[in-house]
C-alpha cells in the first residue's frame, strides 16, 4: 500500500530538508515516497513539487536578513590602496565630462575636488561595516565645503558631479574586488551614493532656508528704512541689495496680516505681485503687512484681487511715488490711511490713502492736513467768482441750491455753475456726499491754518 502524504509537514521535516542535498528537478513523486529514509514522510530531497506547495513553503524557515556582509580583508585593503587612484581619476573625469566644472574659478574647483576626495575616503571608511547607516555623511563629506558653493553651483550640477564620481568608482570595481565580491561592492557604491545625494539635497535645502530667512530680514530692514525716512542714497543702496532692478513708479499697500500661515501669505503675495509690477517687497510688521511694488501697472489691474491675500480689514494703497526719494511720503500716507480707515466703514476695499484725508487729518496725520489745505482750500481761495464763499454757504445750508442762491442773492443756476467749478478746481464734487465731506474738512483745516498764522 502506498504511503499517504501528510498535509502539514512538521518542524522535524524542515530540519531534515536543511541537511539533505537538493535533487534534480526530474525526480518523480513516487521516488520521493520510496526514499530510504521514508517513514510516512518524504525524505530530504527538495523538488519543484514542494516549491509549488504553499503550505510547505510557509512552513519552511527563511532568512529575512538583507544586511550586506562586510568585505573581505583583501578587498578592503585593495580599496584603501586605491583611494589616491580613485580621487585622481575622478578629478580628471570631472574636467573632461563636465563643461561647467572647467569654467569654475580655482577656489571653487579646489573646494569641489576636496568634496570628491572626502566622499571617496569616507566611502572606504563606511565600507568596513556596510551594514551601518552612514548618517554622518553630511558632516564628514560636506563639512569642509564653503557655504558659497550652494550659490554658484546648483543642486542639479552637484548631483551631476556625484553621478560622475559614482561612474568612476564603478569602473574601477574589477581592479579592486574579486569576481565574487564585485556585485556586493557595486551595491555598496549605489547605496552610499544614495546617502550622499540625500545629504546634498539636505545641504541645499538648509542653504535655501537660510537664504530665505536672510532675504526676509533684508526686506524688513528696507521697509523700516522707508517708513523712517532714511536718506535717499542709503535707501537706494538697500533696495539694490535685495535685487530691485527698477526704482520708479512705486506703489505701497498696507493691509492686515493673516492670523495664520504668514509664511505662505508672504510667498503667495510675492507671486501674485509679479504679475502687476517688475519688483516687489513684502514686510510683515506685526498685525500689519506692507507690500511695495516698483514699475507698477496699477492702471491695468483691479486692485480687489489683492484683498483675498490679506487678513480681514481695510487695505490702503499709497499715491504713486515717482522715484525712491518719494517712497517715504507714500509709505507714511499708506500707513496713516490704514490706521484711520476704520473711521469710514463704507470705504471701498482697497482704498486710496488720498481718499482718507479727512479721517487721517482727524487722527493726527499732518500730511493729510497739509494736503487738504494746499490741494483743496488754497486753490479755492485763489480762484475767482466767489467759489470758496459759495461752497461754504452750500455746505452750511444743508446742500440746498435754492437756499444758497437766496443767501448769496444770486440765481440758482449761478450756484450750480460755481459748484461745478469747485469740482473742476479741486477734483472733489460738492454734489456727492462723500466729496462734500472732504471739502467740508478742507474748509475746517484751512480756516484753522489761517487763524494760527
Amino acid at each position: 500500500m502506498q504511503a499517504a502524504t501528510p498535509k502539514h509537514p512538521g518542524p522535524a521535516l524542515n530540519a531534515e530538508f536543511s541537511s539533505c542535498p537538493a535533487t534534480d528537478d526530474s525526480v518523480t513523486g513516487q521516488e520521493l515516497f520510496n526514499h530510504p529514509h521514508s517513514d510516512g514522510h518524504h525524505g530530504g530531497k527538495v523538488t519543484k513539487l514542494e516549491a509549488m506547495s504553499p503550505e510547505l513553503e510557509a512552513a519552511t524557515p527563511k532568512n529575512h536578513s538583507n544586511q550586506p556582509q562586510p568585505p573581505s580583508p583583501q578587498t578592503l585593503k585593495r580599496l584603501q590602496s586605491h583611494i589616491g587612484v580613485l580621487s585622481t581619476t575622478a578629478l580628471k573625469y570631472l574636467d573632461q565630462q563636465l563643461p561647467w566644472y572647467r569654467s569654475l574659478d580655482p577656489n571653487e574647483r579646489a573646494a569641489l575636488g576636496l568634496i570628491a576626495q572626502k566622499g571617496i575616503s569616507t566611502f572606504v571608511t563606511w565600507y568596513e561595516d556596510p551594514s551601518s547607516t552612514p548618517s554622518w555623511v553630511v558632516t564628514d563629506v560636506f563639512g569642509a565645503a564653503p557655504t558659497e558653493l550652494t550659490r554658484s553651483i546648483s543642486l542639479q550640477k552637484a548631483l551631476g558631479l556625484l553621478r560622475t564620481i559614482v561612474e568612476v568608482v564603478e569602473s574601477q570595481v574589477p581592479d579592486i574586488a574579486t569576481e565574487s565580491e564585485q556585485a556586493a561592492l557595486r551595491e555598496a557604491v549605489l547605496r552610499y551614493s544614495r546617502e550622499v545625494a540625500f545629504a546634498a539635497a539636505d545641504v541645499y535645502a538648509r542653504a535655501a532656508e537660510t537664504r530665505g530667512a536672510w532675504d526676509s530680514r533684508l526686506e524688513a530692514h528696507v521697509v523700516d528704512a522707508v517708513l523712517h525716512g532714511e536718506p535717499h542714497d542709503s535707501l537706494a543702496s538697500r533696495i539694490a541689495a535685495i535685487g530691485w532692478k527698477s526704482q520708479k513708479d512705486i506703489r505701497i499697500l498696507v493691509g492686515t496680516t493673516p492670523a495664520a500661515n504668514s509664511a505662505t501669505f508672504v510667498s503667495t503675495l510675492r507671486r501674485v505681485a509679479t504679475r502687476y509690477s517688475r519688483d516687489s517687497l513684502v514686510g510683515v510688521l506685526g498685525d500689519r503687512s506692507v507690500l511695495m511694488l516698483s514699475d507698477t501697472k496699477f492702471d491695468e489691474v483691479d486692485l480687489t484681487r489683492f484683498t483675498r491675500f490679506f487678513g480681514p480689514g481695510p487695505i490702503v494703497f499709497s499715491p504713486l511715488a515717482a522715484t525712491v526719494k518719494e517712497m517715504h511720503h507714500a509709505a507714511v500716507a499708506a500707513v496713516a490711511g490704514y490706521s484711520a480707515a476704520r473711521a469710514w466703514p463704507q470705504a471701498p476695499n482697497p482704498v486710496s490713502a488720498d481718499d482718507l484725508w479727512p479721517e487721517r487729518a482727524s487722527n493726527g496725520d499732518q500730511l493729510a492736513r497739509t494736503a487738504l489745505i494746499e490741494q483743496v482750500y488754497q486753490p479755492l481761495q485763489q480762484a475767482s467768482n466767489g467759489l470758496l464763499e459759495t461752497l461754504s454757504s452750500y455746505l452750511a445750508l444743508g446742500h440746498s441750491l435754492e437756499g444758497t442762491a437766496r443767501e448769496l442773492f444770486v440765481h440758482a443756476n449761478t450756484v450750480r455753475y460755481r459748484l461745478k467749478r469747485v469740482s473742476e478746481v479741486t477734483g472733489w464734487d460738492p454734489l456727492v456726499p462723500r466729496d462734500a465731506f472732504v471739502l467740508q474738512s478742507a474748509l475746517l483745516y484751512g480756516r484753522l491754518h489761517e487763524f494760527n498764522l
